[in-house]
């Protein structure tokens, strides 16, 4: 049940973010969002906040990949894209776990030996 909740959770994340970036990349470049945008004090506590959380999320993506490798490929991937990448890491995670998944599992990395 668990299983489930937490793919359809992650699951709308992933499509509401592929949502809004497609949609907002259809309207303009985010290269041509204007100074008053980024000038603004609410603009720049907005994405401090976001990078704050995408660290926080990579703490535990770090604490879980067994390769330097491996957790420098998901740095870079939510560093630029976020929450898409994020809800993908998480629904990797789960469908790794198969049958075997339960809350535990997934918050705790695998180690061999």
């Amino acid at each position: 049940m668990m299983r489930s909740i937490l793919c359809v959770v992650f699951g709308l994340i992933l499509l509401a973010m592929l949502a809004v970036t497609v949609h907002a990349s259809l309207d303009r470049s985010i290269l041509q969002v204007g100074p008053q945008l980024l000038s603004d004090p609410w603009f720049h506590a907005t994405l401090c906040d976001a990078y704050c959380g995408f660290l926080t999320f990579f703490v535990w993506v770090a604490w879980k990949e067994r390769t330097w490798l491996g957790r420098a490929g998901w740095f870079v991937g939510i560093m630029l894209l976020g929450n898409i990448a994020m809800s993908v890491y998480v629904l990797i995670q789960i469908a790794r776990l198969g049958p075997d998944f339960t809350p535990e599992r997934l918050l705790l990395p695998e180690r061999s030996g």
